[in-house]
């Protein structure tokens, strides 16, 4: 175990490297890894699938509610969970960490150990080491498409079934509920269990299904985003690229509301705002960072039966007069549309 009281400041670069590095997965398909000026990855399939995200602290997550090892986790599900929307398996990861001298270097070989349990089959082949008045951390991965095209968003066409795969709202309910004070970061601390912890955990280390992703490609998806900032905003950015309205059956969207109902009134409580479904019907619709995905598949494929995960939660139209845009059972909807990152 590493001593608590060890800082950043007190080894230098070749040292701190040198916890890091054993706790980094390694995998196939490369063939230099970290050490050398730069890596190199193969690419059998010839082309490399390429994503990138940047986490910066006090505004991507608070070291007082997410460990070294949460912030590792995510970082690397973020950027898997863009990789998987383009129907890629990910294959490698190039990680920098910008840093306060104070920060206790156990922090960072936890993190290292979170990337590590979320890069699923990808290898950390490098990145960089800098020193920082706040944490920073930019991860870039790389997926193999293994001879498919890439599912972009721009595919979706008239008639075909909107579907989506993992999660919604359970991010944004954990967050409320550690903003509010109706949950603490001890919630989602691994091995807990009570009502409030699977929107904790959530949002402290989501999880993205990574398999989804190459499948809805095999399957013939004909466009395919991460939902990162929400589901309105991410599903009007489907519907902008294709030209096209994508209509959500608000119905099938009010099972996932019930679901977070409980969580909801907790907050409600704390708050002293009695409407705790409004607040769980806005976490699912505009709640982000669950990353899951969102395809659109032609009919024949979902009468057939969608890839395993994935359920149909509307529908691809033309575009009306009024352009393309996302609908809830046809009509505009009134709720917020989701994360910006320029805005408050």
């Amino acid at each position: 175990m590493t001593d608590p009281t060890l800082r950043v400041r007190d080894l230098d670069e070749t040292e701190l490297l040198a916890r890091i590095f054993p706790l980094l997965p390694t995998g196939e398909g490369v063939d230099v890894g970290p050490g050398d000026d730069a890596a190199v990855v193969r690419a059998d399939d010839g082309r490399f699938v390429v994503t990138t995200d940047v986490l910066v602290e006090g505004r991507h997550f608070r070291r007082a509610w997410s460990s070294g090892y949460d912030v590792g986790h995510r970082a690397a599900v973020q950027n898997l969970a863009d990789v998987a929307a383009m129907g890629a398996r990910p294959t490698s990861m190039v990680v920098s960490l910008v840093m306060p001298a104070d920060l206790p270097v156990a922090w960072v070989t936890d993190f290292a150990r979170g990337l590590a349990d979320a890069s699923g089959p990808a290898t950390v082949v490098g990145g960089d080491l800098s020193g920082g008045d706040a944490v920073v951390v930019s991860v870039t991965v790389h997926g193999d498409l293994d001879g498919r095209a890439p599912v972009l968003r721009s595919g979706a066409r008239p008639g075909d079934v909107v579907a989506h795969a993992g999660t919604l709202g359970a991010s944004a309910a954990g967050f409320d509920l550690l903003s509010s004070g109706a949950g603490s970061p001890a919630d989602g601390a691994p091995g807990v269990s009570n009502p409030r912890s699977p929107y904790v955990t959530a949002f402290l280390r989501p999880e993205t299904p990574l398999a989804a992703g190459p499948a809805a490609a095999r399957a013939g998806a004909t466009a395919m985003l991460d939902v990162s900032d929400g589901l309105l905003r991410d599903a009007g950015r489907l519907a902008r690229a294709s030209g096209v309205d994508v209509d959500l059956a608000e119905g099938v969207l009010m099972r996932d509301v019930t679901a977070l109902v409980p969580a909801a009134v907790d907050v409600a409580v704390a708050t002293d705002d009695a409407d705790g479904a409004h607040r769980a019907r806005t976490w699912v619709l505009s709640g982000g960072e669950d990353h899951g995905l969102l395809a659109t598949f032609p009919p024949e494929v979902a009468e057939k039966g969608l890839p395993a995960g994935f359920r149909p939660i509307g529908d691809v139209r033309d575009a009306g007069e009024a352009g393309p845009r996302v609908l809830l059972d046809g009509e505009p909807p009134h709720e917020a549309t989701g994360w910006d990152h320029f805005r408050p």
